[in-house]
């Protein structure tokens, strides 16, 4: 069978591409070897950030530092053994975030966050999902007030510069935004932009379900049969060869299989994360995703439960699981929140696909013709699916576009 364009992965980023593409006319194959939204969509905080102009960095604080030395932190842990491999990753993610080159990507990066909302909105009406989405942003808790004085601060400039916008809490303002809370915290900072949904696998399969209501076409296929056939792309499915005029790569933290084999040597790693789900004890519940900002981990409500996510992971992607960051999370969680029993027989594990700019690869591949990219969102892909969607479908199509393309481009690490 024979398509206008072929996407590859069927992710948050890869279903808004092909829905986006199907919106502007264009026969459309989407193609992955799961179904949509089962890999690193399926796991995460739900929170589509609206605040997050700057992109997580690598910690410039050498105290820091030296306690994430000891492997024993809940929000970062590394494997050891992995360290040869990504040293020079993580030694160009240092150093591009430091403060001087960290502001410069953000306010690069802000012209994508800004439209993250908006343009999941749209999606979100047509596709009929709005009861999957929250509407009241998210809470960072603190336990000491000078670190939620600094926060604080942190958050008025942004809303200077960028016009972010948050409450300040203090004890009693978080004792009725979310009173199941254990008691002494010292405040929190709402971010009141952001949404949330409820089911991050759940949104993406309603994206999913409009792109084929639109007319386009899922296969179950896999992308490490890509073959360029002089103008056209073929793609091996369970249905047999399918062509295409262009080709979309949206592989996630598997785009490094595709992109090696065609030539291209693009500075990528993965940070991976892991999740939990925990029936609330009693009559507990959370009215918004709750990070606890001194621990270092996330709980949010979901349809299953509360989930309890962790934050970074430093290993190679396809290396055992090691779950010990929710094992150290878990004790503190349950003291802040009461959880009853696990949900979930194992944890879940997802990988994060990052760069070392921080920053997504979204364009056309330079030594190919009609071949297309759209990976490295990192901890964003869900934030930034519709808009990375929306962007690869103007310049496919050869319409003017949302915001400015060239920073984002794949050549600019052969510079």
């Amino acid at each position: 069978m024979k398509f206008d364009v072929v996407v590859l992965g069927a992710g948050i980023v890869g279903v808004c591409v092909a829905l986006h593409l199907q919106k502007k006319g264009r026969s459309v194959l989407l193609v992955d070897r799961r179904k949509p939204g089962a890999e690193t969509s399926f796991g995460n905080a739900g929170l589509i950030q609206r605040e997050a102009i700057y992109p997580y960095g690598f910690p410039q604080d050498f105290g820091l530092l030296v306690r994430y030395s000891a492997n024993r932190a809940i929000d970062m842990h590394y494997h050891a053994f992995a360290l040869p491999t990504i040293a020079p990753f993580l030694w160009q993610y240092w150093k591009n975030s430091g403060p001087a080159r960290h502001d410069a990507i953000a306010r690069i990066y802000a012209k994508l966050i800004e439209r993250c909302v908006d343009e999941h909105d749209v999606l979100i009406t047509e596709a009929g999902a709005e009861h999957l989405v929250r509407r009241n942003g998210w809470i960072k808790v603190f336990r000491s007030e000078a670190v939620r004085d600094t926060n604080f601060a942190d958050a008025e400039r942004l809303k200077q510069e960028f016009g972010v916008t948050y409450r300040a809490l203090d004890r009693r303002d978080l004792e009725r935004e979310e009173p199941f809370l254990a008691p002494g915290l010292a405040g929190g900072l709402h971010w009141t932009q952001p949404i949330s949904t409820s089911s991050p696998h759940g949104l993406v399969t309603a994206y999913a379900a409009l792109f084929q209501k639109l007319g386009g076409r899922y296969v179950q296929a896999d992308a490490r049969t890509l073959e360029a056939n002089g103008a056209q792309w073929t793609v091996r499915s369970v249905e047999g060869p399918m062509q295409a005029d262009a080709a979309v790569l949206a592989l996630g933290p598997w785009a490094d299989v595709i992109t090696r084999s065609l030539g291209y040597d693009l500075p990528l790693a993965v940070k991976r994360g892991y999740h939990m789900h925990y029936r609330p004890a009693g009559d507990a519940k959370l009215n918004h995703p709750i990070l606890d900002y001194e621990r270092g981990y996330l709980l949010a409500p979901m349809e299953r439960g509360i989930r309890l996510t962790t934050g970074a992971e430093f290993a190679l992607r396809d290396a055992m699981r090691t779950p010990v960051q929710l094992g150290r999370a878990e004790p503190i969680a349950r003291d802040l929140v009461p959880l009853a029993e696990r949900l979930d027989t194992e944890a879940w594990m997802g990988a994060r696909p990052c760069t070392p700019d921080m920053m997504p690869i979204i364009g056309p591949a330079p030594k190919h013709r009609n071949l297309w990219f759209a990976f490295g969102h990192a901890h964003h892909g869900l934030t930034l699916g519709p808009v990375t969607g929306r962007l690869v479908a103007e310049m496919i199509t050869g319409e003017a576009t949302v915001v400015d393309p060239t920073p984002y481009r794949a050549d600019r690490f052969s510079s």
